[in-house]
């Protein structure tokens, strides 16, 4: 007979890897465990481990079981999470940004979780294609993306913009092009991108990226300041990177005359209605980062419209 129960413990035991684990994160025994995966193999008529003394590795079968699994409980949880879509003040909220988003986003979200306490919120920082891979599974109900995505099976649209801001150290005397050149470029993950996009709108001598030196790379925007400030190059990142930076104060922005934004896209899959709860986070962040950077009343109105 079919148990969920079973496959739960299945999955368990392949991320920890030891029944003695398994056993303790389920506050199970470990015959309980041992039982569960019997049954489980009686159920489907396949050994699922190929057991090696204390050790195992997964059958072909183990393995597709395993992946049937994890696609059934993300089932099942879009399913639960679904049944609460018109509540503003409760339900999970899971939804994953690129870290340039989610160093200010997934604060704010945190604060309004203090304020509704039904709310949970499981919050990933990963690239634009693993947030893709993982709305289109079920794990996040939602995704935030530096680009935009066209798939048949979700639905993408712009939510917001911040500016690209182009970051010198702060005893940075220069101010063209070949002055930047002189101490070269510290880029990240889509920081080329941004880079060219802010130099080509405002210098018209600006060919391409590949003429800059590369003084090096991370994988981690929030980190990319920390070369900038120790003068190891320039880079162009969002507003929301240098206002959160804990160097911001050893480095500079360079004023610019022609603004260059970067275009947030949310994603989810298509025919779904994006939950309430969601659409008030969504609202409240875009109009607190107006407020920060605007003020309130008419000034802020004019750059909302």
């Amino acid at each position: 007979m079919f148990n969920a129960r079973y496959f739960r413990t299945f999955i368990t035991l392949v991320e920890t890897g030891s029944f003695t684990h398994t056993a303790r994160r389920l506050e199970m025994t470990q015959p309980g465990v041992s039982q569960h995966l019997r049954k489980l193999e009686a159920y489907l008529g396949k050994p699922l481990l190929d057991r090696q003394g204390r050790r195992f590795v997964l059958t072909e079968s183990g393995r597709r079981a395993y992946d049937y699994a994890l696609k059934l409980f993300a089932e099942h949880e879009h399913f639960r999470h679904s049944l609460d879509d018109d509540s503003l003040d409760s339900g999970e909220c899971r939804l994953a940004s690129p870290g340039s988003v989610g160093l200010m986003l997934y604060p704010f979200i945190l604060g309004q979780q203090q304020m509704q306490s039904g709310l949970t919120v499981s919050y990933s920082f990963a690239f634009n294609a693993e947030i893709v891979t993982d709305v289109l599974s079920g794990r996040h109900d939602l995704g935030i993306v530096t680009e935009p995505v066209s798939h048949p099976e979700l639905c993408c649209k712009v939510w917001h913009q911040e500016p690209l801001c182009l970051v010198v150290p702060a005893d940075f005397a220069g101010s063209g092009l070949a002055d930047l050149m002189a101490i070269g470029f510290i880029s990240y993950s889509g920081g080329d991108g941004h880079a060219g996009a802010l130099l080509r709108a405002n210098f018209p001598d600006f060919r391409t990226m590949s003429h800059f030196p590369r003084q090096g790379f991370t994988n981690e925007v929030s980190m990319v300041l920390d070369a900038v400030a120790r003068g190891l190059g320039f880079t162009v990142v969002s507003r929301v990177v240098l206002e959160t930076s804990p160097w911001q104060r050893q480095v500079k922005e360079l004023s610019l005359l022609q603004p260059v934004h970067e275009t947030l896209h949310l994603v989810m899959r298509a025919g779904e209605q994006m939950p309430r709860r969601y659409v008030r986070l969504l609202e409240g962040y875009r109009e607190q980062r107006r407020h920060e950077r605007f003020g309130f009343g008419e000034v802020a109105e004019r750059h909302q419209a």
